[in-house]
């Protein structure tokens, strides 16, 4: 499965530790950057993520900022985006089981790497439920 990534500065770190683990366990990984703590400008860095996901290149998404609120906001301005912030596991399985969330966001100010590796693992093997999420969640694009 191949699995887009990026971050802003605040999140070079997660998105490095997180990259890693994921070759680690066989994914591929794209890397839209950035490539340092350096400031840079988090939308340069979630559009393209999110036209990976939403063009089929990529199977899901994973942006990393120091909130998590600016990439989701950034992403979720893509029709066939559904961009999840999420700060727990719990949160992670159900942006997948029920909201069909293609990209998950991440605040790296306010979690802990490990806790960051373990909503990634948890937002990768859950499936969508379907049932009566389904209509709700065609319902998303308007």
């Amino acid at each position: 499965m191949l699995i887009a990534i990026g971050a802003d500065h605040a999140g070079f770190a997660y998105k490095e530790a997180i990259k890693e683990n994921l070759l680690q366990k066989g994914f591929q990984v794209k890397d839209f950057g950035t490539h340092s703590t350096e400031s840079v400008d988090y939308p340069d860095f979630a559009h393209p993520v999110a036209l990976s996901v939403e063009s089929g290149e990529c199977k899901r998404g994973i942006l990393i900022c120091g909130s998590g609120n600016g990439v989701a906001m950034t992403a979720n301005k893509h029709a066939q985006i559904r961009a999840a912030l999420c700060w727990n596991e719990e949160i992670a399985q159900l942006a997948r089981l029920h909201n069909d969330a293609n990209v998950i966001c991440l605040p790296a100010r306010f979690v802990s790497i490990d806790e960051a590796l373990k909503m990634v693992e948890t937002f990768l093997k859950t499936d969508f439920e379907g049932g009566r999420h389904e209509n709700r969640v065609k319902k998303i694009c308007g």
